[in-house]
């Protein structure tokens, strides 16, 4: 196996919150430059790691992991719809590698996935059906979460998987950094949010998935504004993991 990894954060307010034009420059920039050096590449394969905003997931059943052996895009904030080529023998094979490492990963033959999982397809490889790709969710938002450990031992079995694999193979990492994203709280849900978190939210009517995302952008808007109306930025912890990342650690 030959493998190439490259993160990219996600996030819903592209095209909606940006930054200013010198800034969003100096990002797509990046992007293209990350493109380039994955078609110079030629993945074969792509597993990408991805969380999920109560779109797929919900509280009637909340796996720390989970495998898609088929999986949908559903197209939110403008992201790409569809289904992404999930190589399902493949997945399957995958999965009982992974369980046979002692890590309980879930399955799903019906994953439903938002922007986090779109994103870094369209924007790297310039969409969602190009490669073939074995989607990995991880719960990041949903506590109880799975702890550093756990996802570690994760992507070890994986890696160990992907290595039995005569394939160029591309791990996508997606997700943010010392954010707080504007999702509700089960804890704190009225009884019509209660119903969305336990599995009503999946197929939203479109007037209710509107309002909805409208209200996280205008919760980044207001962040722009007051930056503490949300969780607040850490950029001393962000850039400390980061190192950490790049050396290895």
């Amino acid at each position: 196996m030959d493998a190439y990894l490259h993160c990219l954060s996600h996030t819903p307010l592209v095209g909606f919150v940006d930054p200013e034009q010198a800034v969003l420059d100096e990002v797509n920039g990046v992007i293209a430059d990350a493109r380039r050096r994955i078609a110079a590449f030629e993945p074969e394969l792509v597993v990408l790691f991805a969380p999920d905003h109560y779109n797929g997931f919900f509280y009637d059943v909340m796996p720390p992991f989970c495998l898609g052996v088929g999986a949908t895009a559903i197209g939110d904030f403008a992201s790409a719809a569809g289904d992404l080529p999930v190589p399902a023998e493949l997945a399957e094979a995958c999965a009982h590698a992974i369980l046979n490492s002692g890590i309980d990963l879930a399955v799903s033959y019906n994953m439903q996935v938002d922007h986090g999982f779109a994103q870094p397809l369209e924007f790297l490889l310039g969409g969602l059906d190009r490669v073939p790709v074995l989607p990995v969710f991880i719960n990041g938002v949903a506590a109880p979460l799975p702890g550093f450990q756990r996802t570690r031992l994760l992507g070890e079995a994986m890696g160990r998987f992907l290595n039995t694999l005569n394939k160029r193979v591309l791990i996508l990492g997606s997700g943010g950094l010392s954010h707080q994203p504007p999702v509700p709280e089960l804890a704190k849900a009225d009884a019509h949010l209660r119903d969305r978190l336990l599995g009503g939210g999946k197929q939203l009517p479109p007037d209710e998935r509107e309002r909805r995302q409208q209200r996280v952008i205008n919760a980044a808007r207001r962040f722009t504004e007051d930056p503490h109306s949300l969780h607040p930025l850490n950029p001393v912890w962000d850039n400390r993991f980061m190192s950490l990342l790049e050396q290895g650690g």
